[in-house]
């Protein structure tokens, strides 16, 4: 087999060409495209080695998401307040990194509409648009709000989940694509039923400071895929080191194999060797 690259592995880089993902896997300043791929037998190697994505430093385990555990406690990117912004304590003077605070939660935040493996709700920054519904494999998408902080769009979300779920379906969003909604009139009907508290938070915060987007547009994705898993296997690099069989799809940070499926954000930091 043919070594493609090798190196400590991140979230596959993607991009929308034509309403189609197209990916490239990242290890370390190597980036093999993946698209072309496709149909072809591919093998990746666990190295038997971690490093941070932080510090660097070899670590047994990976933490949050490729970080060793001293990095994860002390990171504003690993507090909880990162997976719940609506409950930030930076107003209260104790955040981990004020400054990376203020870079990352204290910006422009999108609330959206996504249909993956069913409609839910969902932010992001601004910036991350439309990166964060591509991560999510959603084939349809829909920006519904802006918000001017990372906590306000997590208070949005909150509000909206009594009426959607703010959760993808992992194994349905690897079984096929999600049947087409219409998601502005969704769009319409949230702001109907959750408009008292829609008020109240522009009340606490200011109007300027959460505004709908009227004029956003749906945006439509479609996966490189050949064929979905009749039955859903994963590997695990921990247990067996070697991932190997014919690329039969990619959708969200998965790679699709005949052989079973990977989650290649969930091996962040870990040092891979890809064959082909």
């Amino acid at each position: 087999m043919i070594e493609l690259g090798r190196g400590s592995v991140s979230k596959m880089a993607v991009r929308i060409e034509n309403e189609q993902a197209c990916y490239d896997l990242r290890l370390g300043e190597t980036r093999v495209p993946l698209n072309p791929l496709i149909g072809r037998t591919l093998k990746l190697e666990y190295l038997g080695a971690i490093h941070c994505s932080h510090c660097g430093k070899r670590t047994k385990s990976s933490y949050s998401q490729g970080y060793c555990y001293p990095c994860m406690i002390k990171l504003a990117a690993c507090d909880l307040c990162i997976m719940s912004p609506e409950r930030c304590h930076y107003e209260h003077g104790t955040c981990r990194e004020p400054s990376w605070g203020e870079q990352f939660c204290m910006t422009d935040h999108i609330v959206y509409l996504a249909n993956s493996s069913g409609v839910k709700v969902g932010i992001t920054r601004a910036t991350q648009v439309p990166t964060r519904w591509l991560d999510q494999g959603a084939s349809q998408a829909l920006p519904i709000l802006r918000v001017a902080t990372r906590q306000q769009s997590g208070l949005v979300e909150d509000l909206f989940r009594t009426q959607v779920p703010d959760r993808t379906n992992w194994r349905a969003l690897l079984k096929g694509d999600a049947e087409a909604v219409d998601l502005p009139a969704l769009r319409e009907q949230l702001f109907d039923s959750c408009a008292a508290g829609i008020s109240l938070l522009q009340e606490r915060f200011g109007l300027q400071a959460i505004q709908p987007i009227p004029d956003a547009e749906v945006v439509n994705i479609r996966y490189p895929v050949q064929a979905y898993p009749g039955k859903i296997t994963s590997f695990n690099l921990d247990k067996a080191p070697v991932a190997e069989g014919t690329l039969t799809g990619i959708k969200g940070q998965y790679l699709i194999f005949d052989t079973g499926v990977i989650n290649i954000r969930k091996y962040t930091a870990y040092q891979l060797a890809v064959h082909q």
